[in-house]
């Protein structure tokens, strides 16, 4: 929910989830879906997209494709898209910037490490990169997306997708899986 509300998003607009296939991306298909976007999402692996598709995704493509971004490109045409949710921006973010449409937002969700951009590339679309984070949501604002998550679950069109399960004592090598793995397919859960 914050990471829509912060792109202030309206039915009828795009949006592309990179890395759509882990626990937030798949989230935010669903909850992007739910809102009347036209939802595109990048996986890795086949079994990621599949997912992706089952999850809200209208189209999915393979972020390990070098041509994966001109495949984007054809899809979307020339308006572009309208809402980008990054979830590794030192690696993509650039890349974004070329897919835009004007007025475009990339919503920064991941990042792990420095990229350099062409400022000219925010110009002259007039677009925009705005950062999210939970740390920085409010107390009201946090029970407000509570409360809409819940009720989308309740209703159905928030589906939690689980991923790995790891015991508890093993949070050490589910923290590697994560940073070293090829991909993550929904949330990964710590058993107590």
């Amino acid at each position: 929910m914050h990471l829509l509300s912060s792109a202030r998003v309206k039915a009828g607009e795009s949006v592309l989830v990179h890395g759509a296939s882990g626990g937030v991306g798949l989230a935010a298909c669903q909850i992007a879906r739910a809102y009347g976007l036209k939802v595109l999402g990048t996986a890795g692996t086949e079994e990621g997209q599949k997912v992706v598709l089952q999850n809200g995704a209208h189209e999915v493509f393979n972020h390990r494709e070098v041509n994966y971004i001109d495949k984007i490109k054809t899809y979307v045409g020339e308006k572009g898209i309208d809402v980008i949710i990054e979830m590794l921006a030192n690696v993509n973010l650039s890349k974004d910037l070329s897919l835009l449409s004007q007025g475009g937002r990339v919503i920064v969700v991941g990042n792990r490490g420095t990229i350099e951009i062409n400022p000219r590339d925010i110009m002259t679309k007039e677009s925009s990169i705005i950062g999210v984070t939970l740390f920085a949501t409010t107390k009201e604002e946090f029970q407000q997306y509570a409360a809409a998550l819940q009720a989308g679950m309740e209703i159905g069109w928030l589906k939690p997708v689980i991923g790995s399960q790891y015991p508890l004592e093993k949070v050490a090598q589910a923290h590697e899986n994560i940073i070293h793995g090829s991909g993550a397919t929904g949330k990964m859960i710590l058993l107590l």
